[in-house]
């Protein structure tokens, strides 16, 4: 299956259905008054997290959903179908931005997560709906309130423990191989990745996810080399592996030039926890080993890690370094989520309040808000001034 991490595409709800006019006929009963019933609610448009995908392939070849409209409303007060929702269903790690890709509408994170991006409109209101004491017949109804459309933009951000980060050629795609049962394509030269790899490592009865993503180069946080997709990748990870190719000859350069694009990435990724790992150390000496690393403590200010992802030296040590870690991340998490200290931040101001993992699709709606009502208003204060 092909790897595609972004799409737009065009959403727009259904509309409403209309009411109708229909007035109430029996046997011996001569005025049987209105009983024009409701136009359906039109559909929804909803998106779900589900397990069993890992990529966004089916939004290259459609591009435009748009959910049935509600039904007519029918005689003896009967109110019309609903429409049906449509159903988005994306791989977890996708976000939702609006059509500036900047602006955050929902964060798929949990498999099961449903959040409503488009109400259907309201149907019509039948003419049983205007009935009064005054105006005992009436002949008027509405043809329903018109759904929401919007284009969105769907970006998948995997999900993983840890990411691999380094510059071309660093050998990281060879370090997932060598840590995971991941067959990443491996070949001396650069830029071998094409699209991120997860792998799942295991060390001892324990296990994490581990994300490799192609060579960053210099502006790849501006999008050079679609660095600025690629990094979004490990934006949700707990510790970043930097690797370093050891047969550079400056790897001084080599980690700044990525450390600048964390940075200039933002989102955290340059706070994130890292470690450096010296990597070919097969190619090199000794005192080379020494030296190196030597140049890189000193830049860096942390330990440096020396391994070799082809021969498998020193790979065991990192793998257990990068547990420890995720496992302490992993207990700073769980107590900043205990009761009484969530805050959780809205991803959007507006009308609704977007569900959050965990809550029912509609939660937070206000219930008394109908945007039926001025339209009724201003209707029965015409009929007023038509008395």
């Amino acid at each position: 299956m092909k790897f595609l991490d972004q799409a737009k595409v065009f959403l727009k709800s259904g509309d409403g259905g209309p009411g109708i006019v229909a007035f109430r006929r029996e046997k011996f009963i001569e005025f049987g008054g209105p009983d024009g019933g409701d136009g359906g609610k039109g559909g929804d448009v909803v998106i779900e997290a589900v397990d069993g995908l890992n990529t966004l392939i089916d939004y290259r070849y459609q591009q435009h959903f748009k959910a049935p409209r509600g039904g007519h409303g029918m005689g003896k007060d009967r109110s019309g179908a609903k429409g049906e929702d449509i159903v988005l269903r994306v791989p977890v790690g996708t976000q939702v931005l609006d059509d500036d890709q900047e602006t955050v509408l929902a964060d798929m994170v949990e498999v099961g997560q449903r959040v409503l991006l488009l109400r259907g409109g309201d149907g019509g209101f039948g003419n049983a709906h205007y009935k009064s004491a005054t105006n005992r017949a009436p002949r008027q109804s509405h043809p329903g309130w018109p759904g929401e459309e919007r284009w969105v933009w769907l970006r998948l951000k995997l999900i993983a423990d840890a990411g691999l980060v380094g510059l071309p050629n660093a050998g990281k795609s060879t370090f997932l191989a060598a840590s995971s049962r991941a067959k990443p394509k491996i070949a001396d030269y650069p830029f071998t990745t094409l699209q991120p790899n997860l792998g799942v490592v295991y060390v001892g009865e324990e296990e994490f996810v581990l994300a490799d993503i192609p060579g960053l180069i210099e502006g790849a946080h501006e999008g050079s080399g679609l660095g600025d997709r690629f990094l979004g990748h490990v934006e949700r990870t707990r510790v970043l592996l930097h690797l370093i190719d050891g047969t550079q000859e400056d790897v001084a350069e080599a980690y700044t030039v990525i450390r600048g694009e964390l940075e200039a990435y933002g989102n955290g990724l340059s706070e994130k926890q890292e470690i450096i790992g010296l990597n070919k150390c097969d190619s090199l000496d000794d005192e080379e080993i020494a030296e190196k690393k030597a140049v890189l403590e000193d830049l860096a200010g942390a330990p440096v890690m020396v391994l070799s992802g082809a021969t498998g030296i020193g790979v065991p040590p990192v793998l257990f370094e990068l547990l420890r870690r995720i496992k302490d991340a992993r207990v700073e998490e769980a107590e900043d989520s205990a009761p009484g200290r969530r805050h959780p931040v809205p991803l959007r101001s507006g009308e609704r309040t977007l569900a959050e993992p965990g809550e029912e699709l509609g939660e937070g709606l206000d219930e008394n808000a109908d945007p039926r009502l001025e339209e009724v208003n201003v209707q029965d204060d015409e009929q007023e001034d038509a008395r």
